[in-house]
């Protein structure tokens, strides 16, 4: 029982480091008791009526020399690898306990005995060779294969306690007398002593057979526990263990299932085999210097298995370190993680997509983010440069900042039921910008739903559509110059002729007529058919438009001319002409007649837009390689509504206008290969813009 118990604390000792020493000082002190036992019962079993009292003081030094040549010879067999030398005196140690316990245990009786030295040899070897047996046994289970070897420590504790048996009786036959006692005179067995003996020994054996079940309860508990951990870490984990040289030792089912090789296949290998190519040297290269450096790594690898096929494991490698402070194994525990890679490579493409669409939307789109009441929550650059406004200025606001007052109400009510009730609209707005000029989108607005199927947000895309828009004007104007032309050619000679009659008519009767009013009649008839004769040019002019003669002409003297033409009218009703110039000669290619009659059109229309007189001024100077000529007055101006439609056929601002007037000067203007804006403020005056290209030298 005391050897079993010993055996099985030394056994321990090495799995348990946290009651190692508890573990090793129980064996330690268990065997020698029970060699001590052994050899102390032994004597009393000689049945020798003839000895004095005992000797305490050398039973109990007989007790510490077992104890600690025990402790010495286990010290050597574990403290180190079990190699054969640390066996050879580990069982030398463990004779001198016997032998010595033996020895003492006589003299502690106060006997004298005489020893055979050829027999004590013999017996010496004998103990030696079982412990030495037994010990090969137990610490050498690689020697019987692999399997369970929870044989092994019953069969070494028999062999043990067979050499400890062996010995006390071949040492007592080495006695040459019979041992006998230094004070000669009767003496009775004192049967109290041998039952206290007895006693003691119980007591010691209960308390060791307790303590190894206690040990053992709780090495049972922690083995449960470390079973219960392993299996758990071989359900949800890839576990290996290697050598210092990353020789792989031992893996898990969980290793095999998905590396696809099977245990004999990986064992002794290492893990070069598993290499994917993926990753560089110099990531293998710092890993092994981590764990090289006795510190735990952790990171992803991407690995081969057996069938080509690549997976991905969050790995942590621990390395084990012995007292020296080296690696002397490694555990790396892995889980696969290439589901959730592939999630990622798949998110990352899906992020890549969404990226490249945003580009290719932000450069060709005007793109905008409102919450569900219309609050701009998100722009991009287009739309701040199409708007003028920073992202600072317009986030937090509503479209109505960019409202141009071109649309009805009725307009944006349909707009916002319709995206309301989560439909896309579409649709084309003309918006203001920051600086007040105006722009007009293609606007498609997207609706995303809640859960409830309620926006939560909108989408907006617009495109500019402005260079369109223009398009559009002009082309519509273009349609109604060719109607009008085509008007002009049917009726432009047939109201000629008649007029050319009623004007000689009117002419010759005025000759012979002496009544002043008469006289006066006769005029107004003269003045009218003139303005319709004027009306009619107009058309044939828009019915057969004149080449252009372009010549290079100094543009000064030709509005100076048209100034000095209108200066006389102008006074009478009071209007001041001013004329401004910062070069005395701006040379461009002009059809001076033609260019003289845009001239006076737009002259005399700032005359008459100033019934109560007032100043228009003529400027010329040069921007950027045009000439810019303004014709600003100061008159009632002209509202926006009536503004945009400026240069129409028949649209005319004033009462005894026609419209064509503005319309020939346009396209005169377009004819030079020149530009007409014009603006104008209610109650602030017109101005006429002209920019035509310049001639330089």
């Amino acid at each position: 029982m005391a050897s079993y118990t010993a055996l099985d604390m030394f056994t321990l000792v090495k799995t348990s480091e946290k009651n190692s020493r508890f573990l090793f000082m129980g064996g330690s002190f268990s065997l020698a008791i029970g060699i001590w036992v052994m050899n102390f019962m032994g004597l009393i079993a000689l049945n020798i009526i003839h000895f004095s009292s005992y000797q305490i003081l050398l039973i109990i030094l007989s007790i510490f020399i077992g104890v600690a040549f025990t402790s010495m010879a286990f010290l050597m067999i574990l403290g180190k690898e079990s190699q054969t030398y640390h066996l050879i005196i580990g069982s030398a140690l463990l004779t001198l306990s016997a032998i010595s316990i033996y020895i003492i245990c006589i003299y502690a009786m106060n006997l004298t005995i005489k020893y055979s030295i050829g027999i004590f040899i013999l017996s010496c070897f004998l103990i030696f060779g079982l412990f030495l047996f037994a010990l090969w046994i137990l610490f050498n289970p690689k020697n019987f294969g692999v399997g369970n070897h929870t044989w092994l420590k019953p069969i070494s504790s028999f062999i043990i306690t067979g050499a400890i048996v062996e010995g006390h009786f071949l040492l007592k036959e080495s006695l040459l007398s019979p041992a006998h006692p230094l004070v000669t005179g009767d003496f009775s067995i004192d049967t109290f002593i041998i039952y206290l003996v007895l006693f003691v020994s119980i007591l010691i054996f209960g308390g060791v057979i307790s303590s190894s079940a206690l040990v053992n309860r709780k090495l049972a508990v922690s083995d449960t526990n470390l079973k219960d951990i392993k299996s758990a870490l071989d359900v949800s984990s890839i576990v290996a263990i290697t050598d210092p040289k990353g020789t792989i030792l031992y893996v898990n089912d969980k290793f095999e299932e998905i590396s696809k090789y099977k245990k004999e296949e990986i064992l002794g290998k290492n893990h070069r085999i598993l290499n994917s190519g993926y990753h560089s040297r110099e990531f293998f290269k710092n890993l092994w210097q981590t764990i090289g450096g006795g510190k735990v790594w952790k990171g992803e690898i991407c690995n081969r298995a057996k069938d080509g096929s690549l997976y991905w494991v969050d790995t942590t490698i621990v390395p084990f370190l012995d007292k020296k402070g080296k690696p002397y194994q490694y555990v790396a525990i892995r889980t696969d993680v290439s589901n959730r890679k592939r999630a990622e490579e798949h998110l990352k493409e899906t992020l890549q997509e969404n990226l490249d669409i945003k580009f290719a939307l932000d450069q060709s789109s005007i793109v905008a983010f409102t919450d569900e009441k219309g609050v701009i929550t998100s722009v991009n650059d287009k739309f701040c440069e199409i708007s003028k406004y920073s992202r600072e200025e317009i986030i937090g606001k509503t479209h109505s900042v960019l409202n141009s007052g071109f649309h009805s109400k009725k307009f944006f009510q349909d707009l916002w039921k319709t995206i309301g009730e989560g439909k896309v609209w579409k649709g084309e707005i003309r918006n203001k910008a920051k600086d007040g000029t105006f722009y007009w989108v293609d606007t498609t607005i997207v609706p995303f739903l809640n859960k409830e199927g309620k926006p939560y947000q909108y989408l907006a895309i617009r495109n500019d559509i402005t260079e369109r828009k223009r398009t559009e004007e002009v082309l519509h104007r273009q349609d109604k110059l060719a109607a009008v032309g085509q008007l002009a050619a049917g009726v432009a000679h047939e109201i000629r002729n008649p007029l050319t009659s009623m004007k000689g008519y009117t002419e010759f009767l005025q000759l012979d007529e002496k009544d002043p009013e008469r006289l006066e009649f006769l005029n107004i008839i003269l003045d009218e058919i003139e303005r319709v004769n004027t009306i009619v040019e107009d058309f044939m002019v828009l019915a057969k438009p004149k080449a252009v003669e372009l010549e290079e002409k100094n543009v000064i003297p030709v509005i100076q001319n048209v100034i000095s033409l209108l200066e006389f009218e102008a006074k009478k009703k009071n209007v001041y002409l001013h004329f401004d110039y910062n070069k005395e000669i701006i040379q461009i290619e002009c059809d001076e007649g033609r260019l003289k009659q845009v001239f006076l059109n737009f002259i005399k229309n700032g005359i008459e837009a100033m019934p109560s007189g007032g100043d228009l001024y003529v400027r010329t100077f040069i921007h950027e390689n045009n000439v810019q000529i303004s014709i600003q007055d100061t008159g009632v101006g002209i509202p926006k509504e009536k503004l945009k439609k400026l240069g129409e056929p028949f649209y005319t601002t004033k009462k005894n206008g026609n419209g064509l007037g503005l319309m020939v000067s346009f396209k005169i203007i377009e004819s030079h290969n020149g530009k007409v804006f014009v603006e104008s403020e209610p109650n602030k005056g017109t101005t006429f813009n002209i920019l035509l290209p310049s001639k330089t030298a």
